[in-house]
Formats: structure tokens, sequence, C-alpha cells
């Protein structure tokens, strides 16, 4: 007898993910965008990835912990993401990688990385 086995997901660095974001209260999620931010190939031998919220409330950009993605640029075409948004590297959550829908685009991390700095004064 032959079981089929689902292949796992191969999320990387900078992946625009459609994910069940912890709320604050860490009682409930909601679906919403987000970046993978940990490093590929971790091998922590745990079903789990680090992920940084994405939010379209433009109020929240301009800081040094959060990335601005405008739509109409390359980078925010490629982002899968439908408007403008915020990566906000200082709102970040472990989650299994089964509280992800899909990935939708991908965006380039150097900005990122700089927000993360920031966020965790690296």
């Amino acid at each position: 007898m032959t079981t089929m086995m689902r292949k796992k997901p191969n999320y990387k660095r900078g992946d625009v993910v459609l994910v069940r974001f912890p709320d604050s209260n860490l009682l409930s999620t909601t679906a919403r965008p987000g970046v993978i931010v940990q490093a590929d190939n971790l091998q922590t031998g745990l079903s789990q990835v680090v992920v940084a919220m994405i939010t379209s409330k433009m109020f929240r950009a301009n800081h040094p912990s959060r990335v601005t993605i405008l739509f109409s640029t390359p980078e925010g075409q490629q982002s899968g993401l439908l408007r403008n948004s915020v990566v906000m590297a200082d709102n970040l959550a472990t989650v299994t990688e089964s509280a992800i829908d899909r990935s939708i685009g991908s965006i380039p991390m150097a900005k990122i990385d700089a927000a993360l700095r920031h966020t965790l004064n690296l």
C-alpha cells in the first residue's frame, strides 16, 4: 500500500504569504499578509516560521522599524499586495506552517533587514 505524503511547503525569506497572524491578545488570529523573515534552511526541527506583519494602514509608516511598499512600484507589483502597505518589522510572530495559506509574492529583504536590525538593536 502506498501512502501519499503531502509535500512540505518551501517558504523562503522575503516571501509574502497569507497567514493567520496572532492578535495582540494571543487568543485569536486574523488572516492577513505577512513576510517570511527567518533564515532559509533554519532546520530547527519545528514546523514553524517567523513572519512580520504587513498592514495597509499607511499611518503606521515612517518609523525605522517599518518598511513602506508602494503598490505602483516594481517592488509593490512583485509583492502580490493589492494596495500600498507597511511591513512592520516590530510586529513579529512565530506561526506554525499550517497557519500559512499560500505565498502571493515576494519582496527584497535589504530594507526589511535594516528595519529588523533597528527593532532588535543589532
